[in-house]
């Protein structure tokens, strides 16, 4: 049995070089992105474990693959159909990292209202002047909308309420009383614009959500309100948020995602009201370990005839 991991930024693959020899599988290695190149690194592999390659039709056509893994709970770089057509079964951490990215979130949320980045910046400027923070209102009482209402999210809303924040969601797949149950209201989109103190973003990356926050939405919020983003880059448009954050349409941004990563336009980044990271909302020592575990288990569970536990499309291992 071999299993290719196809890319990762880890530092080393020692872990699951571990987990594969105890398995008795073979593990190769390799830092390609596109699907003919994982193609031709992984030619005779029975699994595959990506990070950020494309894996496409293509790849399921050309390689007799038992099982695809990624390190993530998004599988948007993988063809889900094409590879429920294959009959291969794909699989991600979909739980790991909740408290992470919405600990995250609330960071980039508090360092845009309270100021803490730009008002650290003029200190080391040597300047130590409070009132370059002005305004800043009261954080409690303040409206949190959340676009999408998955795990992270439900998360967020629990820390929130410490905050004495109300929470309002949008969410077209969750039910008014599964948001209720959590504490939130559930909303339209139109009015989650529109009631949103603070937005934060949690909407997986796909053809209705690519752009969803745009120059119309941004022109549809409180001039006040602030932006968090630790989903996916491209559910925002980036250009039309530089304008509406430069014309005061919103008041802040905070980012730990862009469209392109790294950046290929970095003007964003040059305004006072951004603050940003570079995708790190997952990560704490915990979350990057368990990640890779789960995952590889799951992947060498499959060689040796198990179920998968956390598959994402409808494919049996019988």
């Amino acid at each position: 049995m071999k299993l290719v991991v196809t890319d990762s930024d880890f530092p080393d693959l020692e872990l699951e070089r571990a987990l594969a020899h105890e398995a008795d599988v073979e593990l190769e290695s390799a830092q390609v992105r596109t699907p003919a190149e994982v193609i031709d690194v992984a030619t005779g592999a029975d699994a595959l474990l990506v990070q950020y390659a494309e894996v496409d039709e293509a790849v399921f056509d050309a390689l007799d693959l038992q099982i695809v893994g990624r390190y993530g709970i998004g599988v948007d770089s993988i063809d889900l159909d094409a590879a429920t057509a294959a009959g291969v079964p794909v699989v991600n951490v979909p739980d790991y990292c909740l408290d992470e990215v919405s600990v995250h979130a609330f960071s980039l949320l508090l360092a845009c209202v309270r100021e803490v980045s730009r008002l650290d910046r003029e200190i080391r400027d040597g300047t130590w002047d409070w009132t370059l923070g002005k305004p800043i209102h009261r954080f409690a009482g303040q409206t949190l909308g959340l676009a999408g209402f998955g795990k992270i999210p439900r998360e967020l809303a629990r820390k929130a309420r410490a905050f004495d924040l109300d929470v309002v969601a949008y969410d077209p797949f969750v039910s008014a009383d599964d948001i209720e149950a959590h504490d939130a209201k559930k909303v339209e989109f139109d009015e989650l614009l529109e009631q949103s103190d603070f937005m934060s973003v949690h909407v997986p990356l796909t053809d209705e959500t690519e752009g969803m926050f745009d120059a119309d939405a941004f022109g549809a919020m409180k001039a006040s309100a602030v932006i968090i983003n630790t989903a996916r880059g491209p559910v925002i448009d980036t250009d039309d948020l530089f304008d509406a954050l430069v014309a005061g349409d919103i008041a802040g941004a905070g980012l730990d995602v862009m469209p392109d990563e790294p950046p290929s336009n970095w003007s964003l980044f040059e305004l006072d009201n951004v603050v940003a990271t570079p995708h790190i909302a997952w990560y704490s020592e915990e979350s990057h370990t368990e990640l890779r575990r789960r995952v590889t288990e799951d992947i060498l569970g499959v060689l040796r005839g198990d179920q998968p536990n956390d598959p994402v499309n409808e494919v049996g291992t019988e």
